[in-house]
């Protein structure tokens, strides 16, 4: 049957995926409440100050901490969603006992995901993480993957240092679309993801509607 939301993974899987973030939001929102917004450490001075100042209601103010709170939170459910999305495509694996978020089943591909570019101070850190690991597998590749990159890019990952430059030659840096389409074989396999997701969302939510009602009659 042909797939209705993408085409590199399963309907299932990816809706499998949704339901899982579905569940770290509302974990997300259970943990930061308005209760205790108040309970942790909070400027109320600040508060007033910025309400009055800003001309904004004090409610309105806590609503807009709370939810900064609930997506700070949150940043890390996402990686794991593209993860689990990853390896979700065919020869691909989330790589949870490998040390990698994920991995190619024949070991030929180990990736490591982060959703931002890192800051430089920890670059050299995470590449000889990753250049170590490569210095004893044979055919292996390496991918620092950066998902929300403002470029597209696949390249050797060189380190600048002051008077000199370090690199491995099986280890790279590579921005999200293009590791989506590296492991999917589609060079739109991204955007495709992007495209679908307010699809998938809505109808991961109607089933959710149906089964609680089904769950309230026969209670």
């Amino acid at each position: 049957m042909e797939n209705k939301y993408v085409n590199f993974i399963t309907d299932e899987h990816l809706l499998k995926c949704v339901a899982n973030l579905h569940k770290a939001y509302l974990k997300a929102k259970n943990n930061v409440s308005k209760k205790s917004f108040y309970t942790n450490k909070v400027d109320t001075i600040k508060l007033t100050f910025d309400s009055k100042f800003n001309d904004i209601d004090e409610e309105s103010l806590i609503q807009s901490e709370i939810l900064r709170q609930i997506d700070k939170s949150i940043n890390n459910s996402i990686g794991t969603f593209h993860e689990q999305i990853l390896g979700g495509i065919k020869g691909y694996e989330v790589g949870v006992l490998s040390g990698y978020d994920v991995k190619a089943t024949d070991d030929s591909l180990f990736a490591d995901i982060i959703l931002e570019e890192l800051p430089s101070k920890y670059e050299e850190f995470a590449f000889n993480s990753l250049a170590e690991k490569a210095k004893f597998s044979k055919d292996s590749l390496f991918y620092l993957v950066i998902l929300n990159s403002e470029n597209s890019f696949c390249e050797k990952w060189i380190i600048s240092k002051s008077e000199s430059t370090i690199s491995h030659k099986k280890v790279f840096k590579i921005s999200g679309d293009k590791f989506y389409a590296l492991l999917s074989g589609q060079e739109n396999a991204l955007s495709e993801l992007y495209e679908a997701i307010p699809i998938v969302i809505d109808d991961y939510l109607k089933s959710e509607s149906s089964s609680n009602s089904l769950n309230s009659i026969f209670a």
